[in-house]
């Protein structure tokens, strides 16, 4: 009897225990798919050779459009894969450098895979160029009746050998307006407005011809900061002399807003942009290329102010452009800022009033913001969300790249005067390095808030106002391509 009810006791206690370790494994135990999927088995087993070749030319030949024409890697990255998906190719794999991409398609265990690279010979800005990829991709991926793969080529082809829609003196024209947008929001006289307007254009010229010689960047930008340097020493000498330019009180102001124009400031927000979205060989590939283009200038500036004083010309090139902005200055500057960013960077006419509008209002919240959040980065960062928010919208009303219109918010915010003051500093003593530094972190910290910023904004916009399911499950998959 004994036995018996021992034997009844550990049956219970065996049944009991089995059912507490199922309840605890259902408790703990995952059920679902993984949240990140490590391999993806492909799906293109049966897909004509010939019909992935195409789709891959395809992909790369816009990726490259892209990447040459200012967009961010993460876009590319995205809109390669929604090209893809349009094609009934949904294992497709995209890799993306600062100088070259990637794409492969593992067509199954029977199938060889295919694989190829594209290098990306140029970089520009040329935001007309990319909204009518943009406007292509849309087709494709669009509803309705699908673009064939050779339509797509055909039309890209077009796209890419059209002509620009303005002419190569528009964009002198443009940089003249951003220089002299620059000093504006300093507020001073209008004759260093005029000469920083003139340098611009010959910098412009400079490294135009050079670039045609194939010197390279940084010898072109040595260059151009000689010749912009050149005419702040011409000012220096003719007031040595007795000359008294009106207004020319401030000669610093010409090289410094010469300097800005040539500044990669834009590259030092992008390659933050590119490292915040987890693409840290492009974003590290940037900031070389900024640090590189940046050293030229300083050397530049070094040579002629050295020759000038061993000359004996009573130069003094500090990295000043005065006092605090005020709003009205800052808002006037911040607009020519916006219409010569636009007209540099290829958009279209009937958009460089709204881009010149932007600029001002996003330097309007930053110019509040300021006293409220004094930390670096912290008001920048806040005055890109706007940016990125207005980015978005005006892509989804008007189809305007993204990119474009965000840029034309931050680019009179972007760190190009701390950069210039930290490389400038580093050069100027044997204790460059200590005194360069405070310069260096507000630069970063200036051009990471900008990054930050804007895509917080972006994709506070993208949840707010919708997002099309095919961007959403490309960024998902860009995410897992990184």
């Amino acid at each position: 009897m004994t036995d018996s009810t021992n034997e009844r006791r550990d049956v219970l206690r065996n049944r009991v225990s089995r059912s507490i370790s199922k309840l605890a494994g259902g408790a703990i135990r995952g059920l679902d798919a993984p949240t990140q999927v490590i391999s993806v088995v492909a799906g293109d087993d049966q897909m004509p050779q010939r019909h992935a070749r195409l789709v891959i030319d395809l992909c790369l030949r816009a990726g490259e459009a892209m990447l040459a024409t200012g967009a961010s890697a993460a876009d590319v990255v995205a809109t390669v894969l929604r090209v893809s998906n349009a094609y009934g190719i949904s294992a497709m794999h995209v890799d993306i450098t600062f100088t070259s991409i990637t794409v492969s398609i593992h067509r199954g265990m029977n199938e060889d895979p295919i694989s190829v690279m594209r290098i990306v010979k140029v970089r520009t800005t040329d935001y007309s160029r990319l909204q009518d990829v943009y406007l292509l991709i849309d087709d494709i991926t669009g509803p309705g009746d699908t673009v064939s793969v050779e339509e797509a080529r055909e039309r890209l082809t077009s796209i890419l050998t059209s002509p620009h829609p303005y002419r190569r003196w528009v964009v002198a024209a443009g940089k003249a307006v951003l220089a002299a947008g620059v000093v504006v929001m300093f507020d001073v006289s209008f004759v260093l407005v005029l000469v920083a307007a003139a340098s611009a254009i010959l910098s412009d010229i400079i490294t135009r011809q050079l670039g045609k010689l194939l010197v390279p960047a940084f010898f072109a930008q040595m260059a151009a900061a000689m010749a912009t340097t050149s005419i702040a020493v011409f000012i220096f000498w003719l007031r040595s002399v007795g000359i008294e330019l009106p207004g020319s009180n401030s000669p610093t102001v010409i090289v410094i807003a010469g300097i800005i124009t040539l500044l990669s400031g834009v590259g030092l927000t992008a390659s933050a942009r590119d490292a915040i979205d987890g693409y840290y060989v492009t974003a590290t590939a940037r900031g070389m290329e900024v640090l590189m283009l940046t050293l030229g200038l300083a050397v530049g500036i070094s040579i002629v102010l050295g020759a000038a004083l061993r000359m004996g010309l009573p130069v003094a090139v500090g990295t000043s452009l005065g006092d605090d902005i005020r709003l009205v200055p800052g808002v006037v500057g911040s607009a020519l800022i916006g219409v010569g960013f636009a007209l540099t960077s290829y958009v279209r006419l009937r958009y460089v009033a709204l881009m010149a509008t932007v600029a001002s209002l996003v330097f309007t919240v930053y110019w509040f913001v300021l006293p409220l959040a004094s930390q670096p980065g912290l008001a920048p960062g806040i005055a890109g969300v706007v940016a990125g928010v207005i980015g978005y919208l005006t892509y989804r009303w008007l189809k305007v790249p993204e990119s474009a219109m965000t840029m034309a918010g931050l680019i009179s915010l972007i760190p190009g005067l701390a950069v210039y003051r930290s490389l400038y500093a580093f050069m100027d003593s044997e204790y460059g390095v200590t005194e360069a530094l405070p310069a260096m972190v507000i630069a970063l910290a200036t051009g990471i808030g900008l990054a930050a910023g804007s895509t917080i904004g972006g994709f506070a916009a993208r949840r707010t106002f919708g997002l099309d399911r095919s961007d959403m499950l490309a960024g998902q998959r860009a995410r897992g391509a990184r």
